[in-house]
């Protein structure tokens, strides 16, 4: 009898429908959960057939299952279906049904288990919206991009045939960068902005499909970011005159934060292990210099290694100096190249269709320098790179 009794309970509060039929479609049971969904009484339904919840439109496929149970409805018995259920009112609603057949005192019933997809069919629509949304957003700013890209290539024809070659390249820079500044910073800074909102919309959703999307376009807004700050950085106000402003700060805090914001860029399956080794963790020197050089080398071992590579990013300090390296198992800078590879605008012959601007490398080594360090390298074909910063202690 307690058994009994807890069944009872237990189905008088589930929070799905449950009833029961019998082999002709009649109503034995119901639970008020299912009456709830349908918005009948119990007594206005015990009694009556199944099809008094089902639309017309779909009472032609119940009466098949139900006339021919040997050959039709036995054969979905367990197994779930979504399916159409029409409320006392006449509103249609979207549900999800599992059927189970249930032998009691020499007979069979079916029993109902009924779960209302109303909000999830409200949700996968409002999801739906916002991913024609999004790529109406990427169209409109690719467009944009292309077409700021196409007046400045032809601006760059037109000048190019009325200067000589030496006046010609530093006129060019000089105009290219102008209008880089103002031509692309703005559509990027929105790109950046619309993609975080949309991010930030959708989180409810944990879409995957909205994420990855939403960090390609992150991504590709982070490498033109990063190649027009490359042009910039050259230009007379830039990084001739740059002075360094030392500060006193934690390296290790910095490493850690620069490795998790770079994750965000990654290949897939690829991972930035990061670790520091020495007692001490604080540094003087310039922090901006410092991170802006970190990354640029970061950036080019993810650019240039293979997906499901791991890149290590290691620090070190001790009484006489601070030791930074970025080591990656990349494509690795040929031998006859290895000698230009700080040059302004150069760019190893097995770059091939990586972007880059070749000003990365020239920037680091000159932030280096700035701060009284050294920069080198060791590469090999086909095995990958490692960069090392070296700083004196003050």
């Amino acid at each position: 009898m307690e058994n009994s009794a807890l069944l009872k309970a237990v189905i008088q509060n589930a929070i799905d429908g449950i009833l029961t039929i019998d082999e002709y479609g009649t109503i034995e049971s119901i639970n008020p959960s299912a009456c709830a969904l349908f918005g009948y009484l119990e007594q206005q339904l015990i009694g009556k057939n199944i099809s008094i919840l089902i639309p017309s439109s779909c009472k032609k496929e119940s009466h098949m299952y139900i006339n021919s149970y040997n050959k039709s409805f036995k054969s979905s018995i367990g197994t779930g279906r979504q399916s159409i259920g029409v409320r006392k009112n006449g509103n249609l609603f979207p549900l999800h049904l599992e059927v189970s057949e249930v032998q009691f005192l020499d007979r069979s019933i079916y029993c109902g288990f009924i779960h209302d997809l109303s909000q999830q069919k409200e949700a996968e629509d409002r999801l739906q919206q916002y991913a024609s949304h999004l790529e109406e957003l990427v169209e409109d700013r690719t467009e944009s991009l292309n077409s700021t890209i196409a007046d400045l290539q032809l601006a760059k024809e037109k000048i190019s045939q009325s200067l000589v070659k030496e006046k010609q390249l530093n006129k060019l820079k000089s105009q290219f960068l102008s209008m880089a500044s103002h031509e692309f910073r703005t559509p990027l800074s929105n790109i950046q902005l619309s993609a975080s909102l949309i991010s930030k919309y959708a989180q409810e959703y944990s879409n995957p499909n909205i994420e990855k999307h939403v960090k390609k376009i992150k991504c590709a807004v982070s490498n033109l970011t990063s190649i027009l700050n490359d042009f910039l950085y050259t230009e007379k106000k830039g990084i001739n005159n740059v002075k360094p402003v030392y500060t006193i700060f934690n390296l290790v805090e910095l490493g850690t934060e620069i490795a998790e914001e770079l994750q965000l860029l990654v290949k897939q399956g690829q991972f930035i292990k990061y670790s520091h080794y020495g007692a001490s963790v604080t540094v003087s020197l310039d922090k901006n210099l410092i991170k802006n050089s970190i990354i640029n080398l970061i950036v080019n071992a993810i650019k240039y290694s293979e997906e499901c590579t791991v890149i290590e990013f290691k620090t070190s300090i001790d009484e006489s100096q601070c030791i930074i390296s970025i080591k990656d198992d990349g494509i690795g800078i040929p031998e006859q190249d290895q000698k230009h590879l700080f040059e302004p605008f150069f760019r190893a012959q097995n770059a091939g269709n990586v972007s880059g601007t070749g000003l990365g490398l020239t920037i680091v080594a000159r932030y280096t320098s700035l701060m009284n360090g050294t920069i080198s390298f060791k590469s090999t074909p086909h095995q990958g790179t490692v960069f090392t910063l070296l700083f004196p202690m003050q």
